[in-house]
């Protein structure tokens, strides 16, 4: 009896592992760049009875992965906004030197002139971090699909539009095995070297996703499919709250039977 018990508790546990998941989905459904989680699930040890007969003792969260799907790209129309539409994440770098991954590219301009995350972390582009220095002649500029940022100067001594010029280029990292990614907050991703960084290079080139500018991605959440699992969640929570107390039942008939 103390079997069913115990299975019952791991799956009470579980299932509140998976609501807690489902519920942090849900809060960062707005939240751009973000990446939903999935719980794994995997039985417990089986006690062996004899040769052919095993009793599971219930189930263990195997662990939390993310999903790496494209999430939908919006139209911002905001100068620094950016999205990837395809494989790879923007890299930043923070004052300590450490870099991490991101998909989020709602980036703002410093005091300094350099392009930045939302907390002051630098943007990297194939020639480090990204300034973009207009100066007094820059009359407009522009992100190409392939991360080169263009500046279009005013009309040369003669009248004629000069030639546009190159400011730097964002670059795009891909990664072979995402599922060791780990969130650290922030809408990034830390543990890079361990997810096996690919070459790093231009967007739109060998594998890597090109650039959306004055666009940003939204989080690739599936609200329905979150409310569907959240039911799921809640009738397998009910399912083994019963189990328990069908079993306390049965214990109090053998203690009556006992008297």
């Amino acid at each position: 009896m103390l079997k069913s018990l115990n299975s019952a508790v791991s799956g009470l546990q579980y299932q509140q592992n998976r609501l807690d998941v489902i519920g942090n989905n849900i809060s960062n459904i707005n939240t751009v760049g973000y990446r939903a989680g999935r719980t794994n699930a995997a039985d417990s040890f089986s006690q062996v009875l004899s040769e052919r007969s095993q009793i599971g003792t219930g189930v263990k969260l195997a662990g939390v992965t993310n999903t790496f799907s494209q999430g939908l790209i919006n139209g911002t129309g905001q100068p620094y906004d950016m999205a990837i539409e395809g494989n790879g994440f923007f890299l930043v770098k923070n004052s300590a030197g450490e870099t991490f991954a991101t998909r989020a590219g709602d980036f703002r301009l410093d005091k300094t002139g350099f392009l930045v995350t939302q907390d002051g972390m630098k943007v990297q582009g194939l020639d480090g971090d990204i300034s973009i220095n207009l100066g007094v002649d820059g009359v407009s500029w522009q992100i190409q699909e392939d991360g080169k940022i263009m500046l279009s100067r005013g009309p040369a001594a003669d009248g004629k539009p000069q030639d546009p010029k190159p400011l730097g280029q964002i670059k795009v990292q891909n990664f072979s095995d995402l599922g060791l990614l780990s969130k650290v907050g922030g809408n990034r991703f830390g543990n890079l070297a361990a997810a096996g960084p690919e070459a790093e290079g231009a967007p739109g080139s060998a594998g890597r996703g090109v650039l959306r500018w004055q666009s940003l991605e939204s989080s690739n959440v599936d609200l329905a499919s979150q409310f569907t699992d959240l039911i799921v969640t809640q009738r397998a929570y009910q399912a083994n709250s019963k189990i328990i107390t069908t079993s306390d039942e049965i214990l109090q008939e053998l203690i009556n039977l006992k008297r």
